[in-house]
């Protein structure tokens, strides 16, 4: 029995930039399965070239809108290696809350407004208003609640602004760490429901052996520092990113793709779930056995729900935090001014630093190198959009033998959702030039 299927969908919808879908399949033979990538890159390792590293930050945390946070993070952490700057305990405790409160803030985002209305039989979010209400009140509610405790920790959400090399210009006090806890407590009491809304959700029933990537220590739930670990017992460190992400062009795709024992690997919340499901908190372990996940879990449409398990873990760990910052109590002697510590020039020097840090959407890294003066000479960003997108197309290859049954409609929309899935940040990725020379 003959087996075609031809699937064209152009820019993809609910995905932060541009992106097709072109599946081919006649007579059983796939001619072609691609996600290709068409946004223009913008070229921000080339824009750091020249300047200093204290205002780097300011300038890489405009990549993205949505992992603002992160991309700050990452390039300050690159910055203070190159430098041989080693951050104090207190600017660690912060920036983990700092991260917590990006990866909420997108999470939240990409399973109330991204994949539920998928889940929920809806066109758009928008398209939920009338008929899941509560639920849309709800991720707007949390949603604030992140942009809230964002604006106290560095100033604001997009592109922060206290957050530099050495620490932060600003140190929160007492009356901000217990509004930030307010701003978590009211997160936690609407957890609950959205577990309850996730557990209504049919995920397609889909499964590939497949190499998942995370950072991973043995003191916590990795996502600001660790080793580059992976299912197929790969143990790196950071510094060998280029050795682990393997990265390669393909004709389609203006966004590098990136291999490490295999074709292929997978980073994000799913990767970081398999790689460190034992130190998740017990109520983030309670959500994914009512989720009805353990690792290893191969399914990369549970992406969504292990984004829902990180959840319950990030706000958890954020009033942890927080209480142990307030037991202890703040020093705002570590407050750093225009690049300098207020009892101690931080000292500069020539290096090569990287910076690996868990975003939303997985492991990014951020390398540089400086000359003696503090001044970047060279950047390398590896995006975690561009690291899963290998392995997107090879489970597309898969799914692409398993739909040929079903009718159009059904099949792009599985294919939609399957990309969905993986909360790709496609603006991110972008990194190659098409140059025609004539």
């Amino acid at each position: 029995m003959s087996k075609n299927l031809s699937v064209n969908v152009e820019f993809l919808t609910r995905v932060e930039g541009h992106g097709h879908i072109v599946v081919d399949m006649k007579n059983g033979v796939l001619n072609k399965c691609e996600l290709q990538i068409v946004e223009a890159p913008r070229f921000f390792e080339a824009m750091v070239r020249g300047r200093s590293i204290f205002e780097l930050q300011h300038i890489t945390c405009r990549i993205c809108g949505i992992c603002s946070c992160g991309h700050s993070l990452a390039s300050i952490q690159a910055a203070e290696d190159a430098i041989g700057f080693t951050p104090s305990e207190q600017t660690l405790q912060l920036r983990k809350l700092l991260l917590h409160l990006e990866n909420l803030d997108s999470h939240i985002l990409h399973i109330y407004m991204l994949a539920a209305p998928d889940m929920l039989g809806k066109k758009s979010a928008l398209a939920l208003t009338a008929t899941h209400g509560d639920a849309v009140r709800r991720a707007l509610r949390m949603k604030k609640c992140c942009n809230d405790a964002c604006a106290v920790l560095v100033g604001r959400h997009v592109h922060p602004i206290s957050s530099t090399v050495g620490g932060f210009t600003k140190i929160p006090s007492e009356a901000d760490l217990l509004e930030m806890r307010k701003q978590f407590s009211a997160m936690k009491q609407d957890l609950l429901p959205t577990l309850e809304l996730a557990k209504t959700f049919v995920f397609p029933e889909f499964h590939r052996e497949t190499e998942y990537v995370a950072l991973k220590n043995d003191s916590e739930y990795a996502l600001l520092s660790g080793k580059v670990s992976s299912n197929r017992g790969v143990l790196k460190d950071k510094s060998e990113y280029k050795s682990i992400t393997n990265e390669y062009l393909v004709p389609h795709s203006t966004a590098k793709h990136a291999k490490l024992t295999g074709d292929s690997y997978m980073v994000g919340a799913l990767a970081r779930f398999n790689i460190n499901y034992e130190k998740l908190h017990p109520l983030a372990k309670y959500a994914a056995d009512e989720l009805k996940m353990k690792p290893v879990c191969s399914n990369p449409y549970l992406n969504t729900a292990a984004q829902i398990v990180e959840c319950f873990h990030f706000v958890e760990d954020s009033i942890h935090i927080i209480d142990r910052l307030l037991e202890k109590g703040t020093d705002k002697s570590e407050a750093v001014i225009v690049g300098l510590n207020e009892n101690e020039v931080i000292k500069v020097k020539a290096g090569r630093g990287v910076g690996a840090v868990e975003v939303p959407r997985g492991l990014l890294y951020h390398c540089y190198e400086v000359d003696e003066r503090g001044t970047i000479l060279s950047a390398d960003c590896v995006i975690p959009t561009g690291q899963n997108l290998a392995n997107i197309e090879l489970d597309m290859r898969q799914l692409a033998s398993m739909v040929c049954d079903k009718t159009q409609e059904e099949a792009t929309l599985l294919f939609e959702m399957m990309v969905r899935a993986y909360d790709p940040c496609i603006s991110c990725s972008t990194h190659v030039l098409e140059v025609d020379f004539v």
